[in-house]
């Protein structure tokens, strides 16, 4: 585990898994961080394999690292799979609630089906070299995760505080990475990658922010939620109530208002819009591919179908200004998808 600082992590320590023996730069691809958007990162990785661009690390954060870690253990079929068969049923069945108080979820359900696709992989024993990057509870050091429990490091990088319980990793509680670095050019580099591609989620919703002369207002708070859970308790049962619950604080309410966690991502995703602006002016990638995801909502897992056709299409723009770094070698039609080409 490292902290911040490309000067701290040398630009040619390759971690085992990085592939040196083919000719050409080292390309690195940076997975950005989007909430549900994140399954675009599907399609882009999918249309990089069709055009014969074979990144050699990986760097993710927080979906990113979701998406980046089964890519690098040679498993992107799998969250593909899991990714195209979820429902707006089956995503609420993956919302296991925490009464510890540090979180509205235990994320011990999307913990047991990552254990599932990866089982016990080391991030330095992936295919591909892979690195995620958290952010420490309460210093805010932004974490770089190179090396232990593959499961464990990405389950911190997408901690979203409130969200999600924090995860404790060598005496660290860490949690999402996005705080710090949303795009994480830095780390690709520092992985060694001659030519970074980064597939940015959130570059076209602009906030840009401008003043409004308006008032806000202030989002149910958690006494309030447990008081609205025990009265549909007593209606119709602690499933209905759960239930109704979770519709109106994970999605919008009757009157338009967005629901407690709703409100909680909207800001972070505004946060992290203007520190992704700031990061990537700062080092700027090679190739920035900003897929167009800005109206499917940051809760919709369901639509992963539209948001991988949405990074292939991103990835399918892009591909002329990636030629112009790194050869291309289209894969033939039928021919099998192979990640470690």
């Amino acid at each position: 585990m490292s902290d911040s600082s490309t000067s701290s992590r040398p630009r040619e320590a390759v971690p085992p898994g990085a592939r040196t023996d083919r000719p050409g730069p080292r390309i690195g691809v940076a997975l950005g961080a989007g909430a549900a958007r994140g399954w675009a990162h599907i399609g882009v990785l999918l249309e990089f394999a069709d055009h014969g661009v074979v990144p050699d690390v990986v760097a993710g954060t927080s979906i990113g690292a979701v998406v980046g870690g089964c890519y690098a253990a040679g498993k992107l079929d799998h969250v593909e799979l899991f990714a195209r068969s979820l429902t707006k049923k089956s995503v609420f069945s993956l919302l296991d609630i925490s009464f510890s108080g540090v979180g509205l979820l235990t994320g011990a359900r999307l913990r047991r089906r990552l254990r599932q696709a990866l089982g016990g992989l080391q991030v330095d024993g992936l295919e591909k070299g892979f690195a995620v990057v958290a952010t420490e509870v309460g210093t805010g050091h932004e974490v770089w995760l190179t090396r232990g429990d593959a499961v464990e490091a990405i389950c911190a990088s997408y901690a979203l505080p409130g969200i999600f319980e924090p995860v404790r990793i060598n005496e660290r509680w860490l949690f999402d990475g996005a705080l710090v670095n949303p795009v994480p050019v830095t780390v690709c580099r520092a992985l060694g990658a001659d030519v970074v591609l980064a597939v940015n989620l959130i570059g076209d919703n602009g906030f840009r922010g401008t003043v409004l002369n308006n008032h806000l207002s202030i989002e149910p708070s958690l006494d309030k939620l447990a008081a609205e859970i025990e009265g549909e308790r007593r209606k119709g049962g602690l499933f209905s109530a759960l239930r109704g619950a979770g519709r109106r604080h994970f999605g919008r309410r009757e009157d338009g208002a967005p629901g407690m966690a709703s409100a909680m991502m909207d800001a972070f995703n505004i946060a992290q819009g203007r520190i992704s602006r700031s990061r990537l002016a700062g080092d700027p990638p090679d190739v920035l591919i900003n897929a167009r995801v800005s109206k499917v909502g940051l809760f919709d897992f369901h639509r992963a179908g539209e948001l991988i056709e949405m990074g292939r299409e991103a990835a399918r723009r892009a591909i002329p200004e990636i030629a112009d770094h790194v050869a291309l070698t289209p894969r033939a039609e039928g021919a099998p998808f192979d990640t470690r080409a």
